[in-house]
């Protein structure tokens, strides 16, 4: 009997040093077994097992992505106050045992690699702003981001970690130096609108000009038409004028007709017309028999003058 007692409390003790030695390590993370304060191996997720009182888990390294948000001040080389809001996301390089003991080993606590982590990009974001002037950061957000990865990446792989992304979500200013930048941003505009205005003002302009110039060449170019087609018929007409009077006088002359007959009255015909179309024009006719003859023959002379023509 004493020795059926015996066996069942080392079945019991046995028992309680096996549900000691089991240990779960969660999904993501990473634990890191010491033995007498010594590292000695990992365990990685799922149940695991550890000598019991020996062996104790301690530190779990968690392997997922981390985040954090920073704001910090730097001063430009033309002494104008920046500042940043900035947003980290790092992790674990890798689930290997040598990353694992540098994680879990490099640091006493998470507190103190992230006061680390942050004042070495806080310090690589200000050496970086100190070389260059207030107006130049706003558009090296990029270039900015590229040095802090450049700088750091060396310096967290030796921590075991690895450098995701840094976003610089916002960058300000003093609030003298901002009022002055709109200022600046809002007469730049009102140029840019005004030498608009002044293009669209020039190319309305020349348009018109085309234009007038276009309307003018077309006048132009329709009174030289009107003038030839006068021309040619104030030319029929006097060639009419000139058939129908030779005509005239021939048939006076076979007659027996003086043909000084025709010449008055194309003499008294003109009168009476300047009389009619005269619109109350003045037109001075020397009445006197003198005047007349040498109308006469001035008239004369234009008939001899449009028979040979």
């Amino acid at each position: 009997m004493p020795e059926t007692l015996l066996s069942f409390w080392w079945i019991i003790i046995l028992v309680l040093l096996l549900l000691l030695g089991l240990k779960t390590v969660n999904q993501g993370t990473v634990g890191v077994v010491t033995m007498f304060g010594k590292y000695r191996r990992v365990l990685h997720p799922g149940l695991n097992f550890i000598i019991p009182f020996i062996e104790q888990v301690s530190k779990r390294v968690s392997v997922q992505n981390r985040s954090v948000e920073m704001e910090f001040q730097a001063v430009t080389a033309d002494q104008a106050n920046v500042y940043f809001k900035s947003m980290l996301l790092y992790a674990v390089q890798n689930e290997s045992e040598e990353t694992i003991k540098k994680v879990a080993f490099k640091f006493i606590s998470e507190r103190d690699l992230m006061q680390a982590l942050s004042r070495t990009i806080e310090g690589t974001i200000r050496s970086f702003v100190a070389t260059k002037r207030q107006a130049e950061i706003l558009a090296l957000r990029k270039e900015i981001v590229e040095y802090v990865k450049e700088q750091i990446d060396q310096l967290l792989e030796d921590w075991g970690y690895h450098l995701l992304d840094l976003q610089i979500n916002d960058i300000t200013f003093d609030k003298a130096i901002m009022d002055s930048m709109s200022k600046v941003v809002a007469s730049n505009n009102l140029k840019a609108a005004a030498e608009n205005e002044g293009q669209a003002l020039l190319i309305t302009k020349t348009k018109n000009a085309e234009a007038e110039g276009n309307a003018i060449k077309i006048a132009a170019e329709a009174e030289r038409e009107a003038a030839r087609l006068r021309g040619q018929g104030v030319a029929l007409f006097r060639e009419e004028v000139a058939r129908g009077m030779s005509e005239a006088a021939d048939r006076m002359r076979q007659a027996n007709l003086d043909t000084n007959v025709i010449l008055f009255s194309m003499w008294t015909e003109a009168v009476k017309n300047f009389a009619e179309y005269g619109k109350g024009n003045v037109i001075f006719l020397d009445g006197s028999a003198d005047g007349m003859e040498k109308t006469m023959k001035q008239i004369q002379a234009l008939m001899v003058k449009q028979s040979g023509t």
